[in-house]
């Protein structure tokens, strides 16, 4: 066909690769759309969330009894990430409840996840931990260190059943930032603290990828910053 039967002044040579390219580009930009568990992984704080309000990104859950849970983001300017951290705020004293904060789209299996945490307060208990693994909100582990009785320890939570398998006494002092660390692979689990390795355990309950999140215990009023998140394998859903 010649251009100028139809009153084009270019080539259509000329016009097709103009209007191709656009269509090719987007084509690249959704095929390297990151999936919901790689958005979930590497650093994460709570800068820019507004303080008074639940972080978004994240889904509140409860083991046990007692009131629904309360994470707020609260100001915190002694924060090792930003003066805006994210605790459990209701004061719920049931012995019983642990309230969770789960990451969304953290479907991963071999992983090595760190938090940094401040205890504040807590009459009841005043605990930080750390869940991997998560089916739901009955069944998952979790390591946890506790202010108020001097160690860390790693349960495994199945049917909401609480049962401790691993754990060592060491000081955690309240009203100053700590870091708190677990790597599963496989069924070998590794806790850290401060860095340091304080003890490891095998437990194959839990063998498949499930989520990420952080953890308290009754009326602990703990302060979360600084959640890191790397998977060890290609494990993500």
């Amino acid at each position: 066909m010649d251009p100028s039967a139809c009153g084009c002044r270019f080539p259509l040579l000329t016009v097709l690769p103009i209007l191709v390219l656009p269509v090719l580009i987007l084509a690249v930009c959704l095929s390297t759309e990151p999936s919901g568990a790689q958005q979930a992984t590497g650093k994460i704080d709570f800068e820019g969330t507004q303080v008074g309000s639940a972080p978004p990104g994240f889904s509140p859950g409860l083991t046990g009894k007692g009131s629904s849970p309360a994470w707020k983001v609260v100001d915190d300017p002694t924060a090792p990430a930003g003066a805006k951290v994210v605790a459990e705020t209701s004061g719920d004293r049931t012995d019983y409840r642990f309230p969770l904060l789960v990451l969304d789209g953290s479907e991963l299996r071999d992983i090595q996840v760190t938090v940094a945490f401040k205890s504040v307060s807590g009459r009841v208990d005043q605990a930080a931990g750390l869940v991997v693994r998560l089916r739901d909100f009955d069944n998952y582990y979790v390591v946890r260190a506790n202010a108020l009785e001097g160690n860390v320890r790693l349960y495994k939570v199945v049917g909401g059943k609480r049962s401790q398998f691993a754990g060592k006494d060491v000081p955690v002092p309240s009203g100053r930032w700590e870091t708190l660390g677990l790597q599963v692979q496989d069924d070998r689990l590794e806790v850290r603290f401060n860095g340091e390795v304080l003890f490891e355990a095998r437990d194959r309950t839990f063998m498949d990828a499930g989520k990420i999140g952080l953890w308290t215990k009754a009326d602990s009023v703990t302060y979360f910053d600084d959640l890191r998140v790397e998977p060890l394998s290609k494990s993500a859903n």
